[in-house]
């Protein structure tokens, strides 16, 4: 789908490939982040996220 709501939301958690796919731009989300990243995977228009509490 590639909207791009969830780096839009949390750029410092998130990012897109070239061809606008989702990456991880990290895996260990800070306390700073955390509700920015918690958001964007609620946001995200094709529920392609979740939040893994590893």
């Amino acid at each position: 789908m590639a909207a791009g709501v969830c780096v839009m939301t949390a750029d410092a958690v998130f990012d897109q490939d070239p061809d606008g796919l989702v990456v991880l731009a990290t895996e260990n989300v800070d306390a700073a982040q955390e509700k920015r990243a918690r958001n964007a995977v609620r946001m995200c228009p094709s529920g392609a996220l979740r939040i893994d509490a590893d």
